[in-house]
């Protein structure tokens, strides 16, 4: 009998993030991560977090630090110096449309939530 592995979705940091992350002072708790900062890389079936990176450490495909794993649970993992540490997605927040005002038009695309209005 075969039993499914779990599947761990990989997004890369693009590299600007990634130096200014590499740089900053380790902090404790979640890491606060942008969606904006991160390139959908492959989904990888694996046992767990650490073997994941275990079978891709001596590929093209490693990890690099910065690079976030998302477990099968939706849980979020970012590679550190020190290993894979919790972190969590941040969105941009949604103004609702009443709240708009009225003389700015609707602006459609994934711009929109990052160019302010009056």
């Amino acid at each position: 009998m075969f039993l499914n592995m779990p599947v761990y979705r990989i997004f890369r940091m693009k590299e600007n993030p990634r130096q200014q992350f590499k740089w900053a002072p380790h902090s404790s708790g979640a890491t606060a991560v942008k969606p904006k900062d991160f390139e959908e890389g492959p989904s990888i079936e694996a046992d767990s977090a650490y073997a994941l990176w275990f079978n891709l450490r001596c590929t093209d495909q490693a990890l690099k630090v910065g690079d976030v794993i998302e477990l099968p649970t939706g849980d979020v993992r970012i590679y550190k110096y020190v290993g894979l540490e919790e972190a969590k997605w941040v969105l941009p927040e949604v103004r609702p449309l009443e709240a708009r005002s009225p003389e700015a038009p609707a602006l459609e695309g994934p711009q929109s939530a990052a160019i302010p209005t009056a």
